[in-house]
Formats: structure tokens, sequence, C-alpha cells
């Protein structure tokens, strides 16, 4: 692994331990070398991430449709910056330029961004590890509901431990180092024979 994605808040949410897991991250990022790619804001987790890690001497990577440059505050001062023309392309960018994907607290678009990596994960578009980093529990009732996705018969248990998880970012960022995606297709009538 070379550089990770991480998605999260442009806000800074209303726990402070929400910014020191992304302060904790961005330094763990950087003592491990592997580098950063993330949404390109200088605001709310995102920017306290970014600025975290280069002070940590890490590389840095932003990506950001032309669209959110004023509304996100673009971060001017990252090691690479991609401006794009839309979120499609934002987030194809940032899916070729990383390993792996980690989710830390947010909101909409950080589901969204995480669960379409997730998603091209289990289509076989990738193999990369994705994981959430549960902050306080903030995922607890999304992978709660993953649980019961299997449960209801919409998503196979080998799909469902492509979420990795962990409230530590070192100790996530060893679970992505052994990472083995499934080898599996996603279509249960198809496993069934039906």
């Amino acid at each position: 692994m070379k550089r990770i994605c991480v998605y999260l808040g442009s806000n800074p949410g209303m726990n402070p331990a929400y910014g020191e897991s992304a302060e904790t991250l961005a330094r763990e990022l950087a003592n491990r070398g592997l580098g950063l790619v993330y949404g390109g804001s200088s605001t709310g987790l995102m920017g306290r991430l970014a600025n975290t890690c280069l002070e940590a001497g890490g590389e840095v990577i932003g990506v950001i449709p032309k669209l959110l440059v004023e509304k996100e505050i673009a971060h001017t001062g990252l090691t690479k910056s991609y401006v794009v023309s839309s979120m499609h392309e934002r987030k194809q960018k940032m899916a070729d330029l990383s390993d792996g994907f980690i989710a830390l607290p947010g909101g909409l678009g950080t589901l969204e961004e995480f669960f379409e990596a997730l998603t091209w994960n289990q289509l076989g578009y990738h193999a990369k590890p994705c994981g959430l980093l549960d902050v306080n529990g903030y995922y607890s009732c999304m992978t709660d509901h993953m649980n019961r996705m299997v449960d209801e018969g919409f998503v196979i248990p080998e799909h469902r431990r492509m979420v990795l998880s962990a409230s530590d970012p070192a100790i996530l960022l060893d679970q992505f180092e052994t990472y083995d995606p499934p080898h599996v297709d996603k279509w249960i009538e198809k496993k069934k024979g039906l």
C-alpha cells in the first residue's frame, strides 16, 4: 500500500474525539509512510486531518470538485491538488490514487463515498480494503444494520466481512495490511443455484 483514501466530514462534528481521531490517523499514516488522499478541503475534520498529516511529514493529495472549491474552502498547502469537474470524477480520481479506503465520522457525502468504494469492491472493480474508523461508536448503528442485511438475505457474509472496523487507527491499518478480499459472487440466488 502506498496511499489511503480517507472520507470524513468537512464539518468538525460535536464530539472533540472526532478531531482527535483524525489527528491520530494522520500521524499514523505519516509514520507508516502512507500517503493520504482526501477531499481537498481546509475545513472541519478534513482540514484537521490534512494539516496534521502535513505537519508529520506525510504526503497529502486533495481532490475537490470545482463547485466545492469555495464552499469547502479548498486547502492550498497540499503536496498535490486536483480540481475536477464533478463528484463522479472526484470519486474515481480518489479511487485511482488509493490502495484502501477509510471512513471517519462524517455526513451524507462521507457515507455515499465510502459505500460506493465498498460496492466497487463487492462487484470486483477493485480488491482494496474498506474500513470504518468507529470513533466513540459513531458507526455502531450502521454496522448493526449491515449485520441485519446479512440476516435478511441481501448481503452474503463474505461481503459483510469486507467492512473492516476498529476504533484505533493503528489497529485498522494493521487490518488493511492483512486484508484478503473475498472471491465470491455478489448474487445470493446464483450462489444457492436458484
